[in-house]
């Protein structure tokens, strides 16, 4: 299922407007109301974007409680994203793109030596980089223990018939996006992710641009 929706936003009016390099995280409080778009500025890239309840971080976007709720196991225009307190977090307003995953997860030095080879341990990661963020960005009140389900915006996991995920080449294009309404104050945190060993990032990650609109 692909869903496209156009925004009406005009980005002369955007507050914020962020540029994120491949590989960098972005942090960032929303307040209710706000809407925050994801661009894909050259296409293909994959942006894993983790929800955070402000006010109570244990209160985290839930893969399970939305897709349950939706029946859908993609994300697109028209979904609300729940917490793991079936709380409405975002609603996703416009898309461009059409199609979100929330199954894959997010690539880290254990999963890259699985997947690939012992070899990629090292490589810079999705994971590394939330660690970073709430390393050097202590005031959000975040740890390693808050990392859990997350969103890969923009990136193509298809199902297989047999059940099985399979990273296939992205579906985005250079300058889609992708824009969600904030429902309650949240943390946004990105991973612009730099993996190089799927075709997720058409093998080559790219920056993408994150805009915030007041209501």
């Amino acid at each position: 299922m692909t869903h496209v929706t156009h925004s009406t936003l005009d980005v002369s009016n955007a507050i914020v407007r962020e540029t994120v390099l491949a590989g960098d995280y972005w942090i960032h409080t929303l307040r209710q109301n706000q809407t925050l778009r994801i661009l894909d500025l050259e296409g293909n890239q994959a942006a894993d974007t983790l929800f955070f309840n402000l006010a109570n971080t244990g209160e985290r976007y839930s893969a399970t409680d939305t897709l349950r709720e939706q029946s859908n196991v993609y994300l697109s225009s028209g979904s609300t994203l729940l917490s793991n307190h079936q709380n409405p977090m975002l609603d996703i307003v416009a898309d461009t793109c059409g199609r979100h995953d929330t199954l894959g997860g997010a690539c880290s030095s254990e999963s890259n030596t699985v997947r690939y080879a012992l070899e990629k341990k090292c490589m810079h990661s999705c994971r590394d980089s939330w660690m970073r963020a709430i390393t050097e960005q202590p005031h959000f009140n975040l740890s390693k223990r808050d990392i859990s389900h997350n969103i890969n915006f923009f990136m193509n996991v298809p199902i297989t018939p047999d059940g099985k995920l399979s990273f296939e080449d992205g579906i985005s294009g250079a300058g889609k996006y992708v824009e969600l309404k904030a429902l309650m104050d949240v943390i946004v945190l990105v991973s612009n992710c730099p993996q190089l060993n799927n075709p997720c990032n058409g093998y080559n990650p790219t920056p993408i641009e994150m805009l915030v609109w007041d209501s």
